[in-house]
């Protein structure tokens, strides 16, 4: 497709939304933004099943249809045959339809990945550090970007709609935790990386806060029942979070909602401290070195972690305490049905965390609270990047997502 040629999507969207189609012609841009949204919750739909959901007539939804498959994001699957009338011919996202970029920024490691319309990893790029700078990332994206994209035949290359990345805010502070140089981790305050970042990549970009973003991979990817309302807590050399209402990524006045972190919870000894310094893998990381245990491979692999039993035993009950104490907290403020625990970690340690935070739970006094429910998320270690090249996704294509990010 020419990349001078308008596509369904490049029309401007109307203000406002919701979550009911409208026959007007003014809305168009926004209904196929429904369309779309629905076949991403709800899989491949005949034209007859969108109608029903949305409440457009059949000729706005068969004029949205043309013009999606037209554009590439949508495919017809086979004709349902044996109703009566004319069969139905179901319609799922293409998953060449569009391509987006995620980076993400961590205090041990940045990734680039890119994903397809359907949120599958097409391929990525890796590189760990003992702290970020901006000089190393911009180094990094210089290498990774051009291969990344080199990966895509030239013809589908236009098809990238946008990078996303997703980092820790105020990269500058907790350097006492970090271990790098102050001078070097300020440089941070001066740099505007988003503007850096689409001089070099042509692109729009779009930032936000790295915990935020893995919770908007598991609302926009996730598999199972979507709770309406949930909080997420994600373990990487931070523990961050993000907050789902009513079903819509709550990012707050400057991006950094839900950042639990800094929650207050009981430790062990029954004084107050961070969450952050007794449910992160940076705790963990400290009782190995402590103990005289290499920590290093915790950053390279989520997959094979080399903890002796008790010290792994140790932080996981530390952590599931201090889990279910702001769990409490969030929960005495915040209705919710559900707490989602995830990070970068094997999946069997992802499940005792999420065991013991539960029982944990219902030890403390919940008088006056209706507990949520605690279980695992379902996107894993690269949530965080996932979560980052959603955020053009959400952009471009879906409903209300992630409309606290910023463009540049």
């Amino acid at each position: 497709m020419p990349q001078d040629q308008e596509t369904a999507m490049d029309r401007p969207p109307p203000e406002g939304s919701g979550v009911r189609g409208s026959n007007q012609s003014g809305m168009r841009a926004h209904n196929e933004k429904l369309v779309l949204t629905l076949l991403r919750q709800h899989g491949a739909l005949a034209k007859s099943d969108i109608a029903r959901i949305t409440g457009l007539s059949a000729q706005t939804v068969s004029v949205i249809m043309r013009a999606l498959e037209s554009d590439g994001l949508l495919q017809r699957g086979e004709p349902i045959r044996g109703r009566i009338g004319q069969p139905s011919v179901p319609m799922s996202l293409a998953a060449e339809g569009a391509y987006f970029l995620g980076l993400k920024i961590g205090r041990r490691s940045v990734d680039l990945t890119l994903i397809d319309f359907l949120g599958q990893e097409v391929t990525a790029r890796r590189r760990t550090y003992r702290y970020p700078t901006p000089d190393a990332v911009m180094g990094f994206m210089a290498e990774a970007l051009p291969a990344v994209l080199a990966s895509l035949p030239a013809s589908k290359r236009a098809r990238v709609g946008g990078l996303g990345v997703a980092m820790p805010f105020q990269l500058w502070s907790w350097v006492q935790f970090v271990g790098a140089p102050q001078a070097e981790m300020d440089a941070w305050r001066h740099r505007d990386i988003q503007a850096e970042l689409a001089a070099l990549s042509g692109m729009p970009v779009y930032v936000q806060n790295d915990a935020t973003a893995a919770c908007g991979a598991e609302l926009v990817f996730g598999t199972g029942d979507r709770p309406k309302d949930f909080l997420y807590f994600y373990f990487a050399y931070f523990i961050g979070g993000g907050l789902v209402l009513n079903g819509q990524l709550f990012t707050g006045r400057t991006g950094n909602a839900a950042g639990v972190g800094p929650m207050p919870v009981p430790g062990p000894d029954g004084q107050m401290r961070r969450l952050l310094t007794v449910a992160s893998m940076s705790s963990l990381a400290e009782r190995m070195r402590e103990a005289g245990e290499p920590s290093d491979h915790l950053w390279e692999s989520p997959d094979h972690w080399q903890v002796s039993q008790p010290i792994l035993s140790d932080w996981l009950d530390s952590a599931a305490a201090g889990l279910a104490s702001a769990t409490l907290s969030a929960a005495a403020l915040v209705e919710m049905d559900t707490v989602m625990i995830d990070g970068w970690m094997p999946q069997p340690i992802r499940a005792e965390i999420v065991r013991r935070t539960s029982e944990a739970l219902h030890r403390l006094d919940l008088a006056g609270i209706d507990p949520p429910l605690i279980r695992e998320g379902t996107i894993g270690p690269q949530a965080r990047s996932l979560g980052a090249a959603a955020i053009p996704l959400s952009q471009r294509y879906l409903i209300d997502q992630n409309a606290a990010s910023r463009e540049g």
